[in-house]
């Protein structure tokens, strides 16, 4: 019954988002139907390709660095293999003592360090959820959030902005997707950088209106923003997205507070839309400077809510800020657009 169990599960009901399935029944069966955790957490590693493309990379700039440089491994550029120079020359002693000698070594950094060795992995990462991650790459439109690279070109890791060890929390808003290369870069900095972003967060102005409103008015908030609903509204549910830190213009936030916004408009035009099933679109705005007409100095973005017929000709939309420039043509090859 087990064979036939298992082959209809693995033909018609297995669905795979990973490949850890497959691998995980395939080291069942060749360990005698059963083994440790341990054990089927090394099979997973084993393919999953990130983890190697991480390892490569550690290889590549850390440890065969340093190796290269004191001459003890040499490495072929055109295949990528790293070699031993002379190692034909060595007894099958020798081999086992040099062997012997390294496990001598590791053995006692180990019994010095013990598995905190790894701490800097596992405080930085921790658990995440597979929603998370998914909500958090899809955000990122699966690209690092700090070079750009796709996910298909380097594995991509999520991890918290502020760690969880200096107060992070695992709202969505302190996620971000950073391809392993940015993130290992990001670790090593960890204990400066990332205390000084925490503390900029906390930035408020006493007189500032913006970093005083009252918790009555907040209609949604995550980690880094807040929203409210404008106190001269241009139309009903006009709302207002403001980053928590006293920041003056949009240009000067961080990735982390576009993110945070972005996460939580989107969140406030769900809310807008079921509200008023009239809403037909939505104009979005942000004054940069008492020029362009901002009158607060605090960074805000305005939703601006939209149905049929609330103005005679919508055309133009936001180009409406200078009188006349809203009706426009644009001439093309194919005729005029307007």
């Amino acid at each position: 019954m087990l064979f036939k169990e298992l082959q209809a599960f693995i033909q018609k009901k297995m669905r795979m988002s990973a490949v850890y399935q497959p691998v995980m029944i395939m080291t069942l069966l060749r360990n005698g139907g059963s083994c440790s955790k341990r054990k089927l957490a090394k099979a997973l590693l084993s393919h999953d390709e990130s983890q190697i493309e991480y390892y490569e990379a550690i290889i590549t700039n850390m440890v065969g660095k340093v190796l290269l440089n004191h001459k003890v491994v040499a490495r072929d550029s055109r295949t990528k293999t790293y070699s031993l120079p002379g190692f034909e020359g060595l007894t099958k002693e020798q081999v086992a003592t040099l062997t012997a000698l390294c496990q001598d070594r590791l053995d006692a950094f180990l019994a010095k360090r013990g598995e905190a060795i790894y701490d800097h992995r596992r405080n930085s990462t921790g658990y995440v959820s597979g929603t998370i991650r998914y909500d958090v790459l899809k955000r990122a439109r699966f690209r690092c959030e700090l070079c750009g690279i796709s996910a298909e070109e380097k594995a991509l890791e999520v991890d918290h902005i502020i760690p969880r060890s200096k107060g992070g929390s695992d709202d969505l808003s302190n996620f971000q997707a950073l391809c392993y290369s940015c993130n290992a870069m990001k670790r090593n900095r960890d204990d400066t950088d990332l205390r000084i972003v925490r503390e900029s967060y906390a930035r408020r102005e006493a007189t500032c209106p913006f970093c005083e409103i009252g918790q009555d008015r907040i209609i949604g908030q995550n980690e880094l923003a807040y929203a409210i609903r404008d106190g001269y509204p241009v139309t009903q549910h006009h709302s207002l997205i403001i980053p928590k830190r006293h920041v003056a213009t949009y240009f000067e936030l961080g990735q982390a507070e576009i993110n945070a916004c972005t996460s939580l408009m989107q969140a406030v035009r769900k809310e807008v839309s079921l509200l008023d099933p009239t809403v037909d679109g939505f104009n979005v705005g942000i004054n940069t400077g008492s020029t362009a007409g901002q009158t607060v100095p605090h960074c805000h973005i305005h939703l601006i809510p939209r149905r049929v017929g609330d103005v005679a000709d919508p055309i133009g939309g936001v180009r409406n800020v200078i009188p006349g420039k809203g009706n426009y043509k644009i001439h093309s090859g194919s005729g005029l657009i307007r």
